[in-house]
């Protein structure tokens, strides 16, 4: 996405605010350069004092007095290295602690956006630590002091000089060119590596059924295919690179070697002396090498520039949320009102309208695609409405602050996601919420006798996505965690799919005790005990609203509806396909009304 530096800077102050916080970290590793730099000349003033004074003086006291200093000086230079490479070290450790929370939420709007590689962001900020943990970045501090070294030996002979000042042209354009021939290839793996460890980890997420299903196979040639892209391009990134490494080493070393022999050549015609020859062949490596590390390093720090900037796209792409003033405990009323919500391929919701008053249930019906799943997600704040509002209690959801609203909320979507960790931990939201609180919970939803027998009861450890559970279990936990702290509005999707009669009949009384302690809930299923237990039916076609309104009145409009059809010969247009199906079951359905009071 092209955008000027201008525009990125205003639109990208969490990464922009961070690196200013790192100025003063920068300013040392600065100073540290510095020290080093002008440490480093303590060598070849030292090889030009002992050339020029102590060989031709035969002074062993001055010999001795200049070996201890350059022993100090190095020693120095040596513990200010270290101190350099562990600011470098702490500071990408602080870049990763400071950042890591932030992208976490920030990869949680990219994956409810529908954006792939939610783990991407990590990798990314893992990649700009490791170059920052590397030499590759004070190569980048130790640059600046090239010209100074290549202005001591001219000083030393204008000869020297330009051949220095040569060297050091030839080295950046060698540079230069290496950035230009591999950094297309270097972007192009970069990406081909990116969709391919997406589909590896997809692929790993999904084994179950991958192996039933004989996809492995498929899979894995797609996987290839995306490796193989990924290995071309690294090789010949590699490759080029490689000329260019090999081109910048026989420079330095012919540098060097043609250093000695014109510095041998100026002694020889009386126009300098053995020590600056010494000297100058010293100062000349200190002057390459920054340089020459940077080549050294320069897929490092491309790959780490590319993950900058992909960090850098996603904050732009996914702002922070502001804060939000804190409001007080809703107490359950929800009002949805002309509630619109577009997908990829058209609206999926079309100005829906109903509300829930506290302690009611209201259970949502319709055909598959009808935006059933569309409508939970978009009551608890998931799916952002392109119109209309939501709200709870008369305040639109998207003026509370997530983290305030979240414990008021109980939310069961159609796939429980359940956490590595403890079933405690689990049903308590992954807090260390009390036990009492939590046997609560469970004993609500009717799953503290499920628990119970379970090898550790509360304390029994679930694999990635609740591994080691059966899927009713999986659901039940789940219902206990959407229950947790009595939430105020509950928003239940599918919650019996995967129950048997016996946990179908301890969600209900779940339900039918959730009612009496106030909470309004919306259930999202099509069998008869969901419908027992509802106050009122909302049946969803296409998105939009067919009917609305109490029980008794919307089974019987869908019974009238079959009827019509079974003479009209088709399906009225005011009428979903739903209608078919609830009135094959129009049986149960009655029987169902004549075992429940009328509310």
């Amino acid at each position: 996405m092209a955008r000027s530096s201008k525009t990125r800077a205003a639109s990208d102050p969490l990464l922009s605010e961070t690196l200013r916080k790192c100025r003063g970290a920068f300013l040392c590793l600065g100073l540290f350069s510095m020290a080093i730099n002008l440490l480093m000349l303590a060598s070849p003033l030292y090889m030009l004092q002992v050339y020029d004074r102590v060989l031709s003086s035969g002074s062993t006291e001055t010999l001795l007095m200049l070996t201890l200093i350059l022993a100090l000086a190095l020693l120095t230079m040596a513990m200010l290295d270290t101190l350099r490479s562990a600011l470098a070290l702490r500071m990408g450790a602080w870049l990763n602690e400071t950042l890591g929370p932030e992208f976490l939420g920030i990869s949680l709007q990219a994956k409810l956006a529908g954006r792939p590689g939610g783990g991407q962001a990590f990798r990314d900020l893992s990649q700009v630590q490791a170059f920052m943990a590397t030499q590759g970045m004070t190569a980048f501090f130790d640059f600046p002091w090239t010209p100074f070294f290549i202005a001591i030996i001219w000083l030393l002979h204008p000869l020297l000089g330009m051949i220095s000042l040569a060297a050091a042209l030839l080295l950046l354009a060698l540079s230069y060119g290496n950035e230009i021939a591999t950094r297309g290839l270097l972007k192009a793996a970069n990406s081909s590596q990116i969709a391919g460890t997406s589909l590896a980890e997809a692929t790993i997420g999904n084994a179950e059924v991958v192996r039933t299903m004989g996809m492995t196979g498929a899979l894995m040639a797609q996987w290839k295919g995306r490796n193989r892209i990924t290995q071309k391009n690294l090789l010949r990134a590699s490759e080029r690179g490689g000329y260019f490494t090999g081109g910048a080493k026989f420079l330095r070393y012919f540098a060097q070697s043609a250093m000695l022999g014109a510095g041998a050549w100026l002694v020889i015609r009386g126009e300098s002396t053995p020590g600056s020859m010494i000297a100058g062949s010293i100062l000349l490596s200190r002057a390459l090498a920054p340089v020459d590390m940077a080549m050294s390093v320069w897929k490092n720090f491309s790959g780490a520039r590319l993950a900058y900037g992909r960090l850098r796209d996603l904050v732009d792409d996914f702002p922070r949320e502001p804060k939000r003033m804190p409001l007080p405990a809703p107490k359950g009323g929800l009002q949805v009102k002309k509630l619109t919500v577009v997908g990829p391929n058209g609206p999926l919701l079309a100005r829906v309208n109903f509300d829930i008053a506290p302690g009611e249930v209201v259970a949502v019906i319709g055909p598959s695609a009808a935006g059933k799943s569309t409508l939970c997600r978009a009551i608890v704040g998931l799916a952002k409405p392109a119109s209309g509002t939501v709200s709870l209690d008369g305040v639109r959801i998207d003026h509370w602050e997530p983290e305030d609203l979240g414990p008021h909320i109980g939310y069961l979507p159609q796939e429980v996601g359940l956490f590595v960790g403890t079933v405690q931990q689990n049903i308590a939201r992954m807090t260390d919420g009390p036990a009492a609180r939590v046997v609560a919970a469970a004993e609500k939803a009717r799953a503290h006798e499920m628990i119970a027998q379970l090898p550790h009861g509360y304390d029994t450890e679930l694999g990635e996505r609740g591994a080691g559970l059966s899927g009713g279990q999986r659901q039940r936990i789940g219902l206990a965690r959407a229950v947790f702290g009595n939430p105020a509005l509950i928003v239940l999707d599918e919650p019996n799919a995967n129950l048997d009669q016996s946990g179908e009949a301890a969600l209900s009384a779940a339900i039918l005790d959730l009612k009496k302690a106030g909470a309004s809930l919306l259930i999202v299923g099509h069998r008869p005990s969901t419908l027992a237990q509802s106050d009122k039916v909302l049946l969803l076609q296409g998105g939009k609203v067919q009917a609305f309104g109490p029980r008794q009145e919307v089974l019987a409009r869908m019974r009238d509806a079959k009827e019509a059809e079974k003479v009209a010969g088709g399906t009225p247009p005011a009428v979903s396909a739903e209608a078919s199906a609830i009135g094959r079951r129009g049986e149960a359905g009655r029987e169902l009304e004549t075992r429940e009071p009328s509310r």
